[in-house]
């Protein structure tokens, strides 16, 4: 497993200004503490237990907050540039430091580590490199690459102007210190510089992820990265077994009348409102698809279900069904991620601080695939039970899984 990251953090940032006048871009604060701070913290969660800082405008400033590392347990060391110097000639700077398989990320994007899944796919390939891509289907920032079918990236585009273009580069990428030698000793740009030939010789893979990643890159993008780094704390909730008794199989809930609540749901749901919890429940509809009810059906039984866990002292923030057939090839229906995805964008989320509470292994692979945390509802330990589980990080840690 990788122990050590290495992070650009030396630029200007002249389209952060006028915050970067007065200090490196990384430290611009967010909810009181540097951005950079996150991305510490995130690492030391993930296992990394030494970082490196490529610094170069203002070095002093991130080097008095952050010392050796130790308050945040874990080892930081500096390689300072002047501040001209392009990405590439930065990292060759800082070679003497890095281990011989290291991680590199930018000091300006979030995005939540999946280092074990990260570490895996790249171990067991003959990658040089392998980046980290967004798959940007929101569309929210431009294209800057290709990915193939066989996971490896073959064009890239530092200028976002090729047509074809279907995924970001966000960094993140893991990478052979060897590969380093195909850098000049001019002053380059690291990526437009090293992709193309790692391209050509087929040695970039790409890690594909849906989740959104957050950054500092512009002032326009600070509010979405407030909201995101805000953690509000979140669980999903399976409908049908965890909240309602499930009917018999290939039968539904098709009114209110078909519906009985699980003993002690109610008020187990609104102990999660009360601690600051938002409530989001997702459940698999596909009776809607073989004709046995409407989508007006099931809004008028969720209406009655939001209405009556109100009364009780709950909120459901949201409601996201399924309404598509078992071979319908859906991106939605469990165990597929895409409604835990579409709750992350819309409630800018880090779904490796949430959960999926369930009552069958499809939840609990929808939640692996989303990188939730999943507690599986059952007779013996029903949403009450979890309830108590979550609203205790120490017990809650004994019974969660998700796959880092």
């Amino acid at each position: 497993m990788l122990e050590q990251a290495v992070i650009l953090a030396g630029g200007r940032g002249t389209r952060m200004a006028p915050f970067t006048d007065t200090m490196p871009k990384p430290m611009v604060r967010v909810h009181g503490k540097p951005f950079l701070e996150y991305l510490v913290e995130m690492l030391r969660e993930a296992g990394i237990t030494r970082v490196v800082l490529l610094l170069g405008y203002m070095p002093e400033v991130i080097q008095e907050y952050f010392g050796d590392g130790r308050r945040w347990g874990l080892e930081i060391s500096y390689s300072v540039s002047p501040v001209e110097d392009e990405t590439g000639t930065r990292v060759r700077n800082g070679l003497p430091l890095y281990d011989p398989v290291f991680l590199l990320m930018y000091c300006d994007n979030y995005w939540p580590l999946l280092l074990g899944r990260m570490w895996e796919k790249f171990s067991t390939s003959n990658a040089a490199a392998m980046v980290t891509v967004y798959s940007n289907a929101d569309k929210s920032t431009k294209d800057n690459l290709v990915v193939d079918e066989n996971g490896y990236v073959t064009v890239y585009d530092k200028s976002r102007k090729r047509p074809g273009l279907k995924g970001v580069d966000i960094g993140f990428l893991i990478l052979r210190k060897d590969t380093l030698g195909l850098l000049s000793d001019d002053n380059v740009s690291f990526e437009a510089t090293l992709y193309p030939q790692l391209i050509e010789r087929r040695e970039l893979l790409a890690f594909l992820s849906a989740h959104k990643y957050y950054s500092i890159g512009s002032p326009d993008r600070l509010p979405l990265t407030e909201r995101f780094l805000a953690r509000v704390p979140t669980v999903f909730l399976d409908r049908d077994g965890v909240l309602n008794r499930k009917m018999p199989r290939a039968e539904y809930v098709r009114s209110w009348n078909d519906w009985q609540w699980l003993p002690g749901v109610r008020d187990a749901v609104a102990r999660l409102s009360r601690a600051g919890f938002r409530i989001i429940v997702i459940t698999n509809q596909a009776g809607i698809a073989r004709g046995v009810m409407t989508e007006q059906e099931l809004h008028r039984i969720h209406d009655r279900m939001k209405a009556e866990l109100h009364e009780a002292g709950a909120k459901v923030d949201a409601i996201y069904y399924c309404p598509h057939g078992w071979d319908d090839g859906c991106d939605c229906r469990k165990p597929r991620p895409g409604m835990l995805l579409q709750a992350q964008k819309e409630f800018h989320l880090d779904l490796t601080r949430t959960y999926l509470v369930g009552d069958d292994d499809r939840d609990g692979e929808a939640a692996a695939a989303a990188g939730c945390h999943f507690l599986k509802a059952t007779e013996e330990t029903p949403l009450t039970v979890l309830v108590e589980r979550l609203l205790d990080p120490r017990g809650v840690e004994q019974h969660t899984h998700v796959q880092q």
